[in-house]
């Protein structure tokens, strides 16, 4: 994969990192940095639920598409390409027919309880599940329906985002992790609470 800069860092952008005096910053940091996945992106990577993937059409409008499912649906095929199953949503088709003109996609991958965020740059392909079979077989998840197409995107680059204004948010599993504990102590606290009342009530 290239560097995130050398592919993202304009002539435009350089001079305005110029200006404000980060260019030398960035030059260093991130020539310092290892340009291929290792094994924490790899498992950031199966742990999402969700990401955003940009596209841009004939048009030169930018169009950004969520996409989700369980941990594991968007999956690490090798060390430079992702992959997904595409099943039956409203038809519009717009990323598909933006992808038939320009293949790039950006992907925004975040994980709000702990305030991270992966930006991902790379070239995306939509195939028919019925023309790719043992692909489709190994990007389907259980339980999500048939499977119309499947996605494979070639990466190009990737960076981590800082995480300064990302608001902590949670799914309802995660809140579930972080309750539950508490929730199963005071059920034991209540349950242990009226087993003392009624041996009470037994001796009034």
């Amino acid at each position: 994969m290239d560097r995130y800069d050398h592919l993202m860092f304009t002539d435009a952008v350089k001079a305005l990192q110029e200006a404000d005096g980060s260019a030398d910053m960035y030059a260093r940091s991130y020539g310092a940095r290892t340009h291929a996945l290792s094994a924490d992106e790899v498992a950031f990577v199966a742990s999402r639920t969700s990401f955003y993937m940009a596209t841009v059409s004939e048009t030169g409008w930018p169009y950004i598409q969520h996409r989700g499912g369980p941990a594991g649906f968007l999956k690490v095929l090798d060390d430079h390409t992702l992959g997904l199953a595409d099943y039956r949503g409203n038809k519009q088709h717009i990323s598909e027919g933006n992808l038939a003109g320009d293949n790039r996609v950006s992907l925004f991958l975040m994980d709000y309880p702990r305030k991270a965020r992966m930006k991902l740059q790379g070239r995306a392909r939509f195939q028919s599940a019925a023309d790719a079979p043992d692909l489709t077989a190994q990007l389907a998840v259980d339980g999500q329906g048939r499977v119309d197409r499947v996605v494979t995107i070639a990466l190009e680059a990737f960076d981590w985002n800082c995480p300064q204004f990302i608001t902590p948010r949670f799914d309802a599993s995660e809140i579930a992790q972080l309750v539950g504990p508490e929730i199963d102590k005071q059920s034991a606290r209540i349950a242990e609470l009226e087993a003392e009342l009624a041996a009470l009530k037994g001796q009034a």
